[in-house]
């Protein structure tokens, strides 16, 4: 009896560290972007990808000299987002936006997002809730 007791421990133990380990895969803002790099990019939506764990903006940006770059804009979880007023129709290809973020520490083309000022005017917190990033209050 006790070997059987002791064998059902070990498999909910098991199975219970089966569960935490997407929550140690998930990163933290510190751990992908610079919070010395701050950037601002003001382009033109060229894709748009509504999917968990985060939303990815791609945009085109011009430069100083008219050279085109596409960078990706990384924000928060389409449920955060929902509930701050963006929807998965909220950006089309073509939209001129402003995001607000911070460079990618690999010198990718990434932008950790903080805000979102789209066409019409609307600013809107794209940041992930409890990221630790800059802006972040722990609330959606």
């Amino acid at each position: 009896m006790k070997k059987n007791t002791l064998a059902f421990f070990a498999l909910v133990g098991a199975f219970a560290l089966t569960l935490t380990i997407p929550a140690f895969a998930h990163h933290s803002f510190a751990a992908e972007f610079d919070i010395n790099k701050p950037v601002t990019l003001k382009g033109v939506v060229t894709k748009f990808e509504w999917s968990n764990p985060h939303i990815y903006v791609f945009v085109d940006v011009k430069d100083n000299k008219g050279k085109v770059t596409n960078w990706g804009i990384e924000s928060a979880s389409p449920g955060q987002l929902s509930r701050r007023g963006w929807k998965h129709d909220s950006l089309k290809i073509g939209d001129n936006i402003v995001a607000d973020g911070f460079a990618a520490k690999d010198g990718s083309k990434l932008v950790g997002a903080r805000n979102v000022t789209f066409s019409d005017g609307r600013k809107i917190f794209a940041g992930a809730t409890g990221d630790g990033g800059p802006g972040d209050n722990g609330t959606n």
